[in-house]
């Protein structure tokens, strides 16, 4: 569950719904309520380890994912609004909003349907070529280097299907690399997927409550923006509005809205696209929850929009207001 960034993200997003005077406890699904004392600990340590999760660590996290009593917790049954900051794992691929919506909880982002469709790449690519939304060629493995040739050409993205922050990630620029990088690949997941890697610029979209919010881009210092560039101050540099024209800013926002229905998402959610040299905005994927760090890139949207980290989160919160309410 990308420990770490999801309780970094869970611990700012207390500290700014408290100063819009809700009462707020903070929550860990696999350990329990977390202390003011422990919350500031933990602020101040923020995300410690600039590397992946280990492989060790995610196995660790996928056999006991959520506290058996979770729906029991007065935390959960009594909250007006749970607001959820987990990413990845079962808090983002519909497990955990299966569970709440099985109790009649109320819960920012998306449902559990949306968030397995986006979680499942295969599936989502899929989904957003049917919605016009363009997407690099992929093929699932197992797949030789003869086909990968011959259908994709290299170099490739060879990744974990259903993983997020780029963990398990590989780009393939030579063929030799190809077993060892879809090897890698699936100690993360029971399905792999290689995709045409896209040379261009990383452009990102926010949308919430169904508006596409300023466009942004990201240059990392690394080739892609992987995990370090993600939570690492200054290995990334993100401009808020993009460099683009009227025209293409207007186009990409459209991409990302289209994505976000096909998806069924609701409430926020963070697209990512590749601009290639072609001109073609490329969706690489949907967050359904995305990052809420002081480094988080959907935050950096809403501040160019003139919208605080506070108002954010209360924005969040009232979107689901709404939903329950059915206004």
């Amino acid at each position: 569950m990308e420990r770490e960034v999801s309780l970094a993200s869970g611990l700012r997003i207390a500290e700014a719904l408290r100063s819009k005077g809700h009462e707020v406890a903070a929550l860990d699904p696999a350990a329990g309520v977390i202390s003011r004392e422990d919350e500031r600990r933990m602020l101040a340590e923020g995300v410690v380890h600039v590397a992946p999760p280990s492989l060790e660590s995610l196995q660790n996290i996928s056999r006991a994912p959520l506290l058996p009593n979770l729906g029991t917790l007065a935390e959960i049954r009594d909250a007006d609004v749970l607001f959820l900051a987990l990413h990845g794992g079962a808090g983002e691929d519909g497990t955990l909003q299966a569970m709440l919506d099985m109790i009649g909880a109320a819960y920012t982002g998306s449902g559990h349907l949306g968030s397995a469709l986006a979680m499942d790449k295969d599936v989502s690519k899929t989904l957003f070529r049917a919605a016009g939304v363009p997407t690099a060629d992929w093929i699932m493995a197992p797949a030789g280097v003869r086909q990968v040739e011959s259908t994709l050409g290299f170099p490739v993205v060879v990744k974990p299907s259903k993983q997020g922050s780029t963990v398990g990630l590989s780009v393939v620029h030579d063929a030799t690399d190809l077993d060892r990088a879809v090897e890698v690949a699936f100690k993360y997941d029971d399905e792999v997927m290689i995709e045409s890697f896209v040379a261009g610029r990383e452009i990102t979209v926010s949308v919430l409550g169904e508006i596409a919010l300023p466009v942004g881009e990201i240059i990392p210092k690394h080739e892609i923006y992987d995990y370090e560039c993600k939570y690492t101050k200054g290995m990334a540099k993100e401009v808020f509005p993009a460099e683009l024209s009227a025209e293409e800013t207007l186009e990409v926002q459209a991409h990302s809205l289209a994505a976000f229905r096909a998806l069924k998402l609701r409430g926020y959610a963070r697209i990512d696209f590749r601009l290639g040299p072609d001109r073609v905005f490329y969706c690489l994927e949907a967050n359904t929850l995305p990052g809420m760090t002081e480094l988080s890139l959907l935050p950096q949207a809403a501040q160019a929009d003139g919208m605080g980290f506070a108002d954010l989160c209360e924005r969040i919160v009232q979107l689901t207001v709404r939903k329950v309410s059915g206004r």
